[in-house]
């Protein structure tokens, strides 16, 4: 998918929300369990979902951990629901949330897994092993790398707020967060239409200081609702001239409701949210 793509799915439905299907088999309610049984649980519980909410987001997020950790059934639970998604939604975004950051050919076997066998448009990466933990899935055109910068976590202070030199290059006038060079290095290793950056919504402040460095690049930003973030905040802080900006609310809205409502209670609270949002698309 194009940056021009996402951006016009944005005006379209006035929505910049992404749904996190991060699909907990503890938590998927039990009328789904008990008609569908356990093996098909997780990707039919998406499906209702995906059907409730479609309409008002342009994005879903897949937190693949919560397939891993049920092996083999669960891969193939969210490649369905990958092909279930580009099939009869094929305008809307797929971001794989893997956070993988590894380099040489165990990035190149990611990046084929991710684009080739699963069709996702995106993934979530770690930069800490620099360049060649991301360059491998930047060589497949029309796929992004959504490069993790400043997370919502607590302990991302351990290492992400800490103070750096600048780029090599640049004046030493002053020193940078490591966030800040994260996004100067990972920006050159390709540009807006391939790279995006993650940027927690409970640091609306710092939100001003990324738009400085990257004023044209589309921020994924998780942290909206059950962690404190707002919307408000995101977006008077974070866009830009082509929104610019994915909010992310995963369990806030796949888990809203309960039993046989789940789906509806989903469609309502992505609804809530799309509505706010709708304030600030121009």
């Amino acid at each position: 998918m194009t940056y021009k793509e996402l951006y016009n799915q944005i005006k379209k439905k006035k929505s910049f929300l992404c749904v996190g299907l991060d699909s907990d088999v503890s938590k998927i309610p039990a009328c789904v369990k008990e008609k569908f049984g356990p093996e098909n649980s997780q990707y039919e519980f998406n499906k209702a979902i995906i059907k409730a909410t479609a309409k008002y987001t342009v994005a879903y997020k897949i937190n693949t951990a919560f397939y891993e950790s049920e092996g083999a059934r669960g891969f193939e639970q969210m490649a369905l629901t990958v092909r279930y998604i580009k099939k009869y939604y094929p305008e809307i975004f797929v971001i794989a949330d893997a956070k993988r950051g590894d380099i040489g050919n165990t990035a190149e076997q990611y990046a084929k897994a991710f684009f080739e066998k699963m069709n996702f448009d995106a993934v979530t990466l770690s930069p800490y092993m620099g360049a060649d933990a991301v360059i491998p899935f930047l060589k497949y055109k029309g796929k992004w790398a959504v490069i993790l910068v400043l997370t919502s976590n607590k302990s991302a202070e351990d290492f992400e707020t800490l103070k750096v030199c600048g780029v090599s290059g640049e004046k030493k006038s002053r020193s940078d967060y490591l966030f800040e060079r994260v996004i100067k290095e990972s920006a050159r290793w390709g540009d807006k239409n391939n790279i995006m950056f993650v940027v927690g919504a409970t640091r609306p402040e710092k939100l001003a200081r990324i738009r400085a460095i990257a004023p044209d690049s589309f921020l994924l930003v998780p942290g909206v609702g059950a962690q404190g973030g707002t919307v408000n905040d995101v977006a008077t802080h974070g866009m830009n001239g082509s929104c610019g900006i994915i909010i992310n609310s995963s369990r806030g809205i796949v888990f809203a409701g309960c039993d046989k409502k789940f789906a509806s209670d989903a469609a309502a609270k992505a609804k809530e949210l799309a509505a706010k949002m709708s304030l600030f698309v121009k």
